[in-house]
């Protein structure tokens, strides 16, 4: 069985070397020429790192990045009010890796390109359109001028191709722009001193104001400092959103430092971390509405292109791989491919929409609205505040819809 991935990404990727294991015939078209280590920072959840050990590569990723050992939720002060054990450090089969996002991609790029052959990821083709014949599906492809670029006939198209997916507006046309929340993220990677544990991840502040942090990469260890990925959110007044064509533009420190400058907690300067940073980069926080099928014939979505997310502890990423190991089981178990797209769809489709929807009510990052709303100027006992179990069951909720019990040890 042949299949087109139209996307490039992570999960385009895991799918193209989770499809190949699968002794399927795998072509992946990117459109941009060259594919680099762009981006900033990602969690790994213990269900998406199974998989990738699965495909043989869960090695090379822990080893690009640093094993989340805890995930603490603080105020504004600093203060602590939950800390959470992750990955191997909680009691899961697998570990939670936080890496940059670019390192993550070129570990699968190199591994797609070894297993399947170089010419199996073709770059710069950008998916244009897409047509079912019946018997297979053509998509046409152009560079990015909008010249002529190819086609390419294969048994099923995967639209992996993101929030802004070729493939989703040629089945939804009318669904229009994504959704935003009114916050915007400014984000960045900084050279610095380990951080309490030194595998820490931290989320301070309430849902007008957060700070996210945690370091990504050991490379620095000789001289004594990682490479700490940080997000600062603000909300803004809704006629505020940037035009697409400005998503993932240049941040500029101005627009939003001033409201960190007096974040500095013992464990570390705020506002002299994101001054260190050699670039930001600034975008909305979206999504859109859960849709009802992902399938339609031989062509299927994929990743963000399938169910765009807020990005709320740490999924968009880890449901894109979740994504790619159940296609290939679908593909790789029945022979008849439309078949196969619709059971992809009923194991995944569900739990996706759900994980959309519980991060639009913040998911777990309630906790600290609760904090905050109870105790804005802080708090000398969590316990006089709010009671932890309160707090724990939250979280315990939020996971299990998420899907993190999957990889749980028995």
């Amino acid at each position: 069985m042949k299949v087109t991935i139209a996307g490039g990404g992570i999960g385009g990727l895991t799918a193209a070397l989770a499809l190949h294991r699968k002794g399927l015939d795998v072509t992946v078209f990117e459109q941009v020429s060259n594919l680099n280590a762009l981006g900033v920072g990602i969690n790994l959840l213990p269900h998406a790192m199974g998989v990738l050990e699965q495909l043989g590569i869960g090695d090379s990723v822990a080893a690009a990045g640093i094993e989340a050992t805890e995930y603490i939720f603080m105020n504004r002060h600093g203060q602590a009010i939950l800390s959470d054990p992750r990955g191997l450090a909680a009691g899961y089969a697998h570990p939670q890796v936080s890496i940059h996002r670019g390192e993550l991609q070129m570990v699968l790029l190199d591994a797609v390109k070894r297993a399947l052959g170089a010419d199996r990821v073709r770059t710069g083709c950008r998916l244009a359109r897409f047509e079912d014949l019946g018997d297979r599906v053509r998509a046409t492809f152009v560079d990015r001028y909008g010249n002529p670029a190819g086609t390419h006939d294969a048994d099923v198209l995967v639209g992996a191709d993101g929030i802004h997916s070729a493939v989703r507006a040629q089945f939804y046309p009318g669904e229009g722009a994504p959704k935003w929340n009114g916050v915007t993220l400014w984000r960045g990677v900084t050279a610095g001193a380990p951080f309490l544990s030194g595998a820490s991840i931290v989320k301070a502040g309430f849902k007008d104001q957060k700070f996210i942090v945690y370091p990504i990469s050991r490379t620095l260890a000789g001289e004594g400092r990682v490479l700490i990925n940080w997000i600062c959110n603000l909300r803004r007044p809704p006629a505020d959103i940037p035009a697409r064509e400005d998503w993932n533009r240049a941040g500029r420190l101005e627009d939003f430092l001033p409201k960190f400058e007096h974040w500095k907690f013992p464990f570390l300067d705020v506002p002299a971390l994101i001054r260190g940073a050699e670039a930001v980069y600034e975008f909305p926080m979206v999504d859109r509405d859960p849709v009802d099928r992902w399938s339609f014939g031989r062509v299927t979505l994929l990743g963000d292109a399938a169910h765009p997310m807020t990005p709320v502890s740490s999924n968009g990423a880890g449901q894109a791989i979740m994504d790619a190991e159940a296609l290939a089981q679908s593909l790789g178990t029945l022979p008849d491919p439309v078949a196969a797209l619709q059971d992809y769809e009923a194991r995944r489709l569900a739990q996706a929409a759900s994980i959309v929807r519980l991060n639009r009510q913040l998911g777990p990052d309630v906790i600290l609205d609760i904090v905050e709303e109870r105790a804005p100027q802080g708090f000398n006992r969590l316990e006089d505040v709010v009671p932890r179990e309160e707090l724990t069951a939250i979280l315990g909720q939020y996971k299990q819809a998420a899907g993190h019990r999957q990889s749980v040890r028995s």
